[in-house]
């Protein structure tokens, strides 16, 4: 699935590609992508005449914004974006298809039809699921080392357990939750509540560092992921632990190893990552 660093740059690619375009039709192939409103019809008349003036993200999220209303769209396992010439053959795994004006087209291609669609009011759309009950954003003012301690203190839960949940912290997935609990040198199968100071405050770093040098290189194309523009991502060529069981640690040569955390796969060093 997507993390920050993918959806972000999907959101900085597209931006550059369709900010400024009005949708004169919208093409629904597959219409249990839209979850609201839940008529497929009413969905289309809502963005037809709409004019894209914004594209932002939350979380995992991609927000579509128009004049009138937002666009929420979760790409999930494996959905990606791509900007066409209306006239170009679709291939069969597009179920979605936002027609401009200029006969250029926004496609929606998901192979494991897992995506999904909600439409809401512009302004009311944080207020709604599926944005209402996120977390904080990992760069923002309010993730701060004392708000990581609130949430990590109150629980005895795994840490990685704790740093997936989205009502926590927003963004994080298997990826860069094993890569940052490598960096900040925390084993992922840690009670949150017994975390030190220190450690947290490594932690709140190196959270924000591994998410930033992501973006820096488009993402982490383990799979199918490519941004708006059909390139694929270059962090994979950082990673740490993750994906790389049996292979020697970049900084100690000890084995990697891979368990189940919370029903994840989970990469870590057991010489660098004590328990």
């Amino acid at each position: 699935m997507p993390e920050l660093p993918e959806v972000e740059t999907v959101k900085r690619t597209l931006q550059t590609l369709v900010i400024g375009k009005t949708i004169s039709d919208v093409k629904i192939f597959w219409p249990k992508i839209i979850k609201h409103p839940d008529d497929a019809e009413q969905f289309r008349q809502l963005l037809i005449g709409q004019q894209i003036e914004d594209i932002d993200r939350r979380g995992k999220f991609l927000k579509f914004i128009f004049q009138d209303i937002v666009l929420v769209s979760h790409l999930r396992m494996e959905g990606r974006y791509g900007l066409y010439q209306e006239d170009e053959p679709r291939n069969k795994h597009t179920h979605v298809c936002f027609v401009f004006t200029d006969h250029s087209e926004l496609r929606y291609q998901d192979v494991r039809k897992f995506g999904t669609m909600h439409l809401f009011p512009r302004g009311t759309e944080e207020s709604q699921l599926p944005l209402s009950q996120l977390g904080v954003e990992p760069f923002s003012d309010q993730f701060t080392p004392a708000y990581l301690k609130n949430i990590l203190a109150k629980t005895h839960r795994k840490v990685k357990v704790v740093l997936l949940d989205q009502a926590n912290v927003v963004g994080l997935g298997n990826i860069y939750v094993d890569e940052a609990l490598f960096q900040a040198r925390i084993h992922p199968e840690r009670s949150a509540s017994s975390l030190s100071d220190a450690e947290i405050d490594r932690l709140h770093q190196q959270i924000k560092v591994t998410l930033q040098e992501a973006i820096d290189l488009g993402g982490s194309s383990i799979k199918s992921y490519v941004n708006g523009q059909g390139e694929m991502g270059m962090f994979q060529q950082q990673l740490y632990v993750y994906g790389r069981k049996g292979e020697p640690c970049k900084v100690c040569e000890t084995i990697l190893l891979k368990t189940v955390v919370g029903g994840r796969g989970t990469h870590f060093c057991p010489n660098c990552q004590t328990s």
